[in-house]
């Protein structure tokens, strides 16, 4: 019941979100696949949380992990945290909370200390999902919001249409062969011609200043 709630939370926050329910599968999706973050529980039957979370950093994977512990259980937070967790949250929690650290994380995993994007002339704030270029708001939709958030968060970094659709799809989504390009041609429309470039035979990116 946690489990759904979450991912509904989540997906309704804009990510995209493959959930697994046993440590096994977990470990075996974190060998398959780079994630921007981890939202990990460490009562997982077949191989434990901390078990996993261990495995990950052993292979020197630096993906932000966020770990779900109960309130009574400071020794398992401890142990998560000397593991290599970089927070934790602890059950039952505060959506907006939890929100709140995930948004803290993946900034801090992009080297990004602000709590909005901010480049030329473009501005997301995550929290609000408000949008704006010049100070005029924007409306984005929810994957043309998720693709530039992916851009801006490292300016001058190309991202390949396949790091982009990983940002747009989980699992079992269905993914249109062309779905990229319409994204950045709607972002196109609304942000301007060169606020996103095309780097011929590698992918995508926003300008450096």
């Amino acid at each position: 019941m946690i489990g759904q709630a979450v991912q509904g939370l989540l997906r309704g926050d804009g990510y995209v979100v493959d959930w697994v329910q046993d440590g096994a599968q977990a470990d075996a999706a974190l060998h398959g696949h780079h994630y921007d973050l981890v939202l990990l529980d460490l009562g997982l039957p077949q191989l434990d949380g901390l078990q996993v979370l261990r495995q990950l950093r052993a292979r020197r994977d630096a993906t932000p992990v966020l770990v779900a512990t109960a309130r009574d259980a400071v020794r398992d937070r401890i142990a998560g945290l000397d593991a290599g967790a970089d927070d934790y949250v602890v059950k039952p929690f505060d959506m907006d909370e939890l929100l709140a650290r995930i948004r803290a994380l993946t900034r801090r995993a992009t080297g990004h200390l602000e709590p909005v994007y901010e480049h030329g002339g473009v501005m997301l704030n995550p929290r609000t999902h408000e949008a704006s270029v010049n100070g005029q708001p924007v409306l984005l939709s929810g994957r043309e919001w998720a693709v530039l958030q992916a851009l801006l968060a490292r300016p001058g970094s190309t991202l390949s249409r396949q790091q982009l659709e990983d940002k747009l799809y989980g699992w079992g989504d269905e993914v249109s062969s062309n779905a990229v390009e319409v994204y950045i041609h709607g972002l196109r429309k609304k942000l301007g011609s060169g606020a996103v470039l095309n780097v011929r035979g590698v992918g995508y990116m926003v300008p450096k200043a």
